[in-house]
């Protein structure tokens, strides 16, 4: 797995259908206060600009759009230099861009005399830099919007946003002052033309919880729309602006940190340009105490509705994450957010008509995508139903691992819509038709393998050449090749390939884990006091406990070496006792703080275990809390931690975003399809099995349970 962490996940194609473009946006809000993580300032002489770590300061009483701002607070001098770059944060999958024919940000000075502002100036990705510009005001201690053509910098520029790398404010030459200027929504647009905005805002609910209040309206309609503004009061009469969303997201939560209080809203639409539509009507909502299970099913229903209102529209399953490709599934994440659905059906988020309605959308766009050998591609336009080649080009074709994701779901989906009427009949129809239709078999690229390999592409062949040997995710792919009614492997495989002991086995896991423990696939070592039956050096990362096992019951999985629910409870305590211990004296860890899994970073999406080498600083929601079931004291006192106590950036629209790093002052964008629904899922396993016993109830898994009992 680790090979593919570093041969594939960053790369990009750019020959897909049609995306949806994005502004290049350089900054709308810090997530985190104090600092910016992506402003960075350096300064000589007598010059000076206040910075903390080197990092701009944000401002959070000062803004243009709520809820901060940049602020700089800079010394001119003669005989010395400043400079302050902000730079462009690189979001996974956000890669389709209008075109950048202006610059425009908005600024608030003390000082409007051009000799005193700073002047600006591009750097692009190949560390050259452009042309500078100067800055013209009008007003002091005022917003005010400044537009310069892009040609002013380079008229190159305008083809390809994504050559920017930063802007950068420098001091101006001969200057002798002090000066304070706030910069705020800070973007390349493709037109400085006000946009008529005839649709109506309206909030369509507000929902109260501890310390937050989830508000959500229609999808929108109007492209003319860039943002939804948020004004809240705490009266019902005063409103204040408290946040801004994507006009392509349709809610938002206020996290007020607040118990027992009632809130009222107005939303607004704006434009790229910030002009403002009328308000909507008021609507009300009461925050309120509540236990740990309605802090559990609080959890959950965020999470949930990233796969609900958050999918991608035509195909209704989950996209790889937001921000991000808006046209783009992940099959993987998909299969998950189908268990999510579940899960949510059942506790009632929706009805089980609403949950009909949307498996019958699912089943029926799975059926036209496109197919390899019965098996499906990592990513597929939604639009379309075609591969989309997100990991470069030789990822074109089948990707087994996560068609065995994606079926888990399925399996679990065909238990659960078992009634007799016409729309249930038809989906169970054409999740059989799916599920029977995979060619595992086929998969070992050749007839006497010992193992099944991960791709094969249909014009490459089996070019990644990438075969499945176990400790990690891939568990759940044997054991589904196995259990397959029509294409199966024998049981044997489970041992030759997945629990190998060949010598290019042990060197996969001494590269994994980089060490000899683990390598014959057992371990038998013990870390904390705690003796590890089965696995790499102190576990590897959590998301191996999470994804093989949220439809195969670990209860009920044993082999020659461990029982599975054993073997994982052990692999979250020691991750757990790791960051108790903290060997790294990072931020955040503790008893309240752990969970080391693979999610997004400050530099990028990777994989962090517990063990020094692997341990970047940053905490994954997901981590502790899907591991509900093996650690659930342990799991509650993470989700009530992060909750209460770093929901302010942490907590979002769908719930925990997907990482942060108190190291850096940082916290990830985005949330990711592969960590939400783990949460929902694992949480309902801990709470009622639900998930659990549907997918254990099919007659295959059945069988293909049975089959490896036969080979222990």
């Amino acid at each position: 797995m680790k090979i593919l962490f570093k041969s594939l996940l960053f790369v990009s194609a750019s020959f897909f259908a049609q995306e949806h473009q994005y502004d290049y946006t350089l900054f709308t809000n810090s997530l985190m206060k104090d600092n910016f993580f992506y402003g960075n300032v350096k300064y000589s002489g007598n010059s000076a600009i206040k910075n903390q770590n080197s990092k701009l300061l944000v401002d959070k009483n000062e803004f243009h759009s709520p809820g901060n701002s940049l602020l700089l607070d800079y010394k001119n001098a003669k005989n010395g230099k400043w400079e302050a770059s902000i730079e462009y944060e690189e979001v996974r999958g956000k890669d389709f861009f209008n075109k950048a024919n202006f610059l425009s940000f908005w600024i608030k000075s003390e000082k409007n005399d051009s000799n005193v502002l700073p002047t600006l100036k591009l750097q692009k990705t190949d560390g050259t830099f452009s042309k500078s510009v100067k800055i013209k005001l009008t007003k002091k201690n005022q917003w005010e919007n400044i537009l310069i053509d892009i040609s002013n910098f380079d008229a190159f520029l305008k083809n390809d946003p994504k050559l920017i790398k930063a802007i950068i404010f420098t001091q101006p030459e001969n200057s002798d002052s002090n000066n304070k200027i706030w910069l705020d929504d800070i973007a390349f647009i493709d037109s400085k033309e006000k946009k008529n905005i005839s649709e109506m805002p309206k909030i369509s609910s507000a929902k109260g919880f501890m310390k937050h209040v989830d508000l959500k309206w229609n999808p929108l309609t109007n492209d003319n729309i860039r943002y939804v503004k948020i004004y809240r009061s705490e009266n019902g009469k005063d409103f204040k602006p408290v946040g801004i969303q994507y006009a392509y997201i349709d809610r938002f939560a206020d996290f007020t940190n607040q118990t027992g209080k009632k809130y009222s809203y107005k939303i607004s639409f704006l434009d790229k340009l910030f002009n403002e539509s009328k308000l909507s009507e008021v609507v009300s909502a009461e925050t309120k105490n509540m236990s740990d299970e309605e802090l559990m099913t609080m959890v959950q229903e965020a999470s949930f509705n990233y796969y609900w209102d958050g999918a991608e529209t035509r195909s209704g399953l989950s996209k790889e994450n937001t921000n991000g490709r808006e046209n783009m599934i992940a099959t993987g994440a998909s299969g998950f957010g189908i268990m999510a659905l579940i899960a949510g059906t059942e506790r009632g988020f929706i009805s089980r008509k609403e949950s009909v309605e949307r498996f019958t959308k699912i089943v029926n766009f799975i059926e036209k995508a496109d197919k390899y050998h019965g098996a499906i591609a990592h990513f597929i336009d939604g639009k379309t139903g075609k591969t989309e080649p997100f990991f470069g080009t030789k990822d074109n074709g089948a990707d087994l691992v996560e068609t065995s994701f994606f079926v888990q779901g399925l399996l679990v989906a065909h238990q659960y819509f078992n009634k007799d009427s016409a729309e249930e009949k038809n989906i169970r129809t054409k999740i059989d038709k799916f599920w029977k239709g995979i060619e595992w078999d086929w998969f070992r690229q050749k007839p006497d393998s010992k193992y099944l390999y991960w791709h094969w592409s249909p014009d490459q062949g089996w070019i990644i050449n990438h075969n499945l040997i176990g400790w990690n995710e891939t568990m759940v792919t044997y054991l589904m090749a196995i259990a397959s009614p029509t294409h199966s492997v024998p049981a044997s495989l489970y041992y030759s390939g997945w629990a190998s002991q060949d010598k290019i086995a042990q060197d996969y896991r001494k590269d994994w884990g980089n060490s000899n423990e683990g390598a014959m696939y057992t371990n038998g070592n013990s870390y904390y006091g705690i003796k590890l039956d089965v696995g790499v050096n102190n576990g590897g990362p959590l998301f191996f406990v999470h994804y093989s096992f949220m439809g195969y019951d670990p209860h009920g999985l044993t082999d020659r070496y461990t029982n599975y629910f054993k073997n994982n409870q052990n692999i979250a305590k020691i991750n757990y006792l790791y960051c108790v211990e903290n060997p790294k004296k990072q931020k955040g860890y503790g008893k309240d703080g752990w969970g080391l899994t693979a999610s997004d970073g400050p530099n990028g999406y990777n994989p962090d275990e517990p063990v020094e080498r692997e341990d970047t600083g940053k905490l994954t929601p997901t981590g502790a809390i899907a591991s509900f079931p093996y650690t659930p004291t342990e799991s509650m006192a993470v989700l009530k931690n992060f909750y209460l106590n770093y929901g302010d950036f942490l907590w979002g629209e769908y719930g925990f975003r997907d990482s942060f790093d108190l190291n850096n002052n940082w916290c990830s964008p985005i949330f990711m399809g592969l960590n939400q629904a783990p949460m929902t899922v694992m949480i309902e396993n801990y709470r009622t099995g639900l998930i659990w016993n549907l997918f254990m109830s099919h007659p295959d898994v059945k069988t293909g349970i049975q089959k490896l009992e036969k080979e222990k």
